[in-house]
């Protein structure tokens, strides 16, 4: 299955390091098989993935605070 990434937001977050994040939320899409007219259409998986504007991939917690997977930096979305 294809699958490509399309933005949905982008945010700023505070590092448990001090420093400033920009966090990147994506809507991750496949390919509509269902066509056959030549169009490459797109659909929703309904899952979200975020990430540093650097690429890390950010784990995101219930209580809204996000994890920077290889770093271990702990996030906290700024106001």
């Amino acid at each position: 299955m294809d699958l490509k990434l399309r933005l949905l937001e982008t945010f700023h977050a505070k590092g448990d390091d001090g420093k400033d994040y920009k966090v990147c939320a994506y809507e991750r899409q496949r390919r509509d098989e269902t066509l056959h007219d030549g169009q490459d259409r797109w659909l929703s998986t309904g899952v979200t993935e975020y990430r540093l504007d650097s690429g890390e991939p950010i784990e995101p917690h219930a209580d809204g605070t996000m994890k920077a997977l290889h770093s271990g930096v702990r996030l906290t979305r700024s106001a």
